[in-house]
C-alpha cells in the first residue's frame, strides 16, 4: 500500500464509485449490508412512480424496489455481459418475472461483480442478508464468486422484544461468507468456554487455575484429566451476539445499526492490521468505526448525506478531532456552485448536507407537510449533569427567502419551546429578515452568556467555517453520541493517536 494512502469516505452511488475510484485487487475485506425490507425506515435508492429513476436519486425513510426502466436497464447490461451471472439473472427472471425482487437482484448483480474485481486473491466478502432475499443472494453470490469459494452461511442470533405472531419469531440474520479464491485470509477465532459462552457441557469443569478439563475413563485404567485448549473454543457459524437495544451505550439512533462486536469479529477473522476494509453501503459507519479502532485502512461509500454526516461525527466522537487528518471525503459539495447544483437536483440531499455542516440531523419525518416547519434538530446540554435537554431548531431553504420565513421559524421555536432557531439559506438575508431575527432577542445560558435566539446562516458562511452562536456545551448530539474509543490506533502517518 502506498505511503500516501488515506482512508476515504465517498458520497455517491457505490456502483459508480467502485468503477471510477477503486482499483483492481486493492481491497482485503468487503462487508456489505444492502437494504431490502419493503417497510423499513432508512435511506436507500428510491424508485419514482413515473417509471424512471435517476442513477443517484434517493429519498430518506423510504425503501422501495420496483421493476422500472432503471431496473430493466441494469438487468439487460448484466445479461449482455455474459457468463454465469448472466445465466443466473435470466433464470431469476424466468422464476420471478418482472418483480420487485428481480429489480433488487438486478441492482445487486453489477455491484457484486465490481466487489469481486476490487478484492485481492487473499480477500473475502461478507454479505449481510435480509431473510426475504438471502436464498436468491446466495445463488447470485455463487454465480459471481463461484460455489467453490463459499465458506460459511453465518447465523447471527440475537434476542429482542417479540410480538404476538402466527409464526416463530425471527431472531437471526444470515451473513454469506465467500473467499475471492482458496487463498483467502482467515485468522483462527476463539471464544470462551463455560456457560456464558452458550456451549456449556456438564462434562467440563474448571480447576483452581481456571483451566477447563474433563475426566476420561478407559477400561481397566484410572481416569485422567483431558484439558481443553487454553486459547478457547473454535467459533462456529452461529454467533450469539446481542442486538443493540434501546439503552445500549453504542446506540446512535440509526434504524439499521449493527453492533460493533459483530463487525469486530468479521474484521479480525478476515483481515490483519494495515489491511483495507471496504463497506459500500456504510450507513451509520459501524464497519468504518471498527476498522479505524482495529488499525485497518478503510473505504466507505454511501448515497445519502445523512449517513456521511453521521459517520463524520461518529468518528470525531470516538477518536477525537485529529481523526479528521486520517481520512478524506470525496463527492460532497465544496463550493457554492457545487451546493447550488445539489440544491437544484436533489433538494432533500441538499438539506441533509447543509444540516451535516453544523452537526444537526434531518427531522424524523421526510413526508411533505409532516415536519411542522422543522427541517432539522440539534440537542445540547449546558447545565450540570442531569440538567434539561435543550435544542436548536433548523429551517433550510434552497431557493428564495423572505422575512416570512424568519417569522415562521420564530413561531416554530416558540411552539417547540426551543432555545435557538437557525435559518440556513443559499441566498443572503435581506434587511427586513435581519430586523425580524434581531427582534427575537437572546437565549441566556445558565452561566450568563447570551446568544441570538434567531440566527441566519448562508451556505457561504458554513463553507467558510462559520457555525452557530450557542453556548459551549458539555454535550452536543444529533444522533446519540458515539462512545469514546478506548484503544490507541495508528494513523496513516504512523503516529499514535490517543482515543
Amino acid at each position: 500500500m502506498a505511503d500516501d494512502w488515506k482512508n476515504t469516505l465517498y458520497y455517491g452511488d457505490n456502483l459508480d464509485v467502485l468503477r471510477r475510484h477503486v482499483a483492481d485487487e486493492s481491497v482485503d475485506l468487503v462487508y456489505l449490508d444492502p437494504p431490502f425490507n419493503s417497510n423499513a425506515t432508512y435511506n436507500v435508492l428510491f424508485a419514482e412512480r413515473n417509471g424512471s429513476r435517476a442513477a443517484a436519486q434517493i429519498k430518506a425513510f423510504e425503501d422501495t424496489w420496483e421493476w422500472d426502466e432503471a431496473a430493466a436497464k441494469a438487468y439487460e447490461e448484466t445479461v449482455e455481459a455474459g457468463g454465469l451471472v448472466s445465466r443466473a439473472m435470466q433464470a431469476f427472471r424466468t422464476f420471478l418475472g418482472d418483480s420487485d425482487m428481480l429489480a433488487y437482484l438486478a441492482m445487486m448483480a453489477p455491484r457484486l461483480v465490481e466487489l469481486r474485481r476490487v478484492l485481492k486473491p487473499t480477500g473475502s466478502v461478507y454479505l449481510h442478508c435480509d431473510p426475504t432475499a438471502s436464498h436468491y443472494l446466495k445463488m447470485l453470490m455463487d454465480a459471481v464468486f463461484g460455489p467453490e469459494n463459499f465458506l460459511n452461511e453465518i447465523v447471527w442470533s440475537y434476542r429482542r422484544y417479540t410480538a404476538k405472531s402466527r409464526r416463530f419469531q425471527r431472531l437471526h440474520d444470515a451473513i454469506l461468507f465467500y473467499g475471492r479464491s482458496d487463498r483467502a485470509v482467515f485468522n483462527d477465532m476463539r471464544g470462551e468456554y463455560g456457560e456464558k459462552s452458550g456451549v456449556a457441557d456438564s462434562h467440563y469443569k474448571q480447576d483452581d487455575e481456571g483451566r477447563w478439563y474433563r475426566w476420561q475413563k478407559r477400561k481397566g485404567q484410572e481416569p485422567y484429566k483431558i484439558f481443553l485448549s487454553p486459547e478457547g473454543r473454535r467459533l462456529g457459524d452461529v454467533w450469539d451476539i446481542p442486538h443493540i437495544n434501546a439503552s445500549a451505550r453504542e446506540r446512535l439512533g440509526y434504524p439499521t445499526q449493527k453492533p460493533e462486536a459483530l463487525l469486530e469479529r468479521i474484521i479480525k477473522a478476515s483481515s490483519n492490521e494495515g489491511d483495507v476494509v471496504l463497506d459500500p453501503f456504510c450507513g451509520c459507519g459501524t464497519a468504518i468505526a471498527v476498522a479505524q479502532r482495529l488499525n485497518r485502512r478503510w473505504i466507505g461509500i454511501d448515497i445519502t448525506h445523512l449517513a456521511i454526516g453521521l459517520i463524520k461525527h461518529r468518528l470525531r466522537d470516538a477518536f477525537g478531532e485529529r481523526v479528521a487528518e486520517t481520512y478524506q471525503t470525496i463527492g460532497e459539495p465544496t463550493s457554492l456552485p457545487d451546493a447550488a447544483t445539489l440544491a437544484a437536483e436533489e433538494p432533500f440531499q441538499f438539506q441533509a448536507w447543509a444540516l451535516g455542516l453544523v452537526g444537526a440531523r434531518v427531522a424524523s419525518s421526510a413526508k411533505k407537510g409532516a415536519d411542522k416547519g422543522i427541517d432539522g434538530r440539534l440537542y445540547f446540554h449546558d447545565e450540570a449533569e442531569g440538567g434539561k435537554t435543550k435544542q436548536v431548531i433548523f429551517s433550510v431553504k434552497a431557493g428564495d427567502v423572505t422575512v416570512s420565513h424568519v417569522r415562521d421559524l420564530r413561531g416554530v421555536v416558540e411552539r417547540e419551546k426551543a432555545q435557538i432557531g437557525v435559518l440556513i439559506s443559499m441566498r443572503k438575508p435581506t434587511k427586513p429578515m435581519k430586523v425580524e431575527a434581531a427582534g427575537a432577542g437572546f437565549y441566556e445560558s445558565p452561566w450568563g452568556t447570551k446568544h441570538p435566539r434567531l440566527q441566519i446562516l448562508t451556505v457561504a458562511d458554513l463553507l467558510g467555517g462559520k457555525g452557530i452562536d450557542m453556548p459551549q456545551t458539555r454535550d452536543l448530539r444529533t444522533f446519540k453520541k458515539a462512545p469514546k474509543a478506548k484503544r490507541k490506533t495508528e494513523d496513516t502517518q504512523g503516529k499514535l493517536i490517543e482515543e
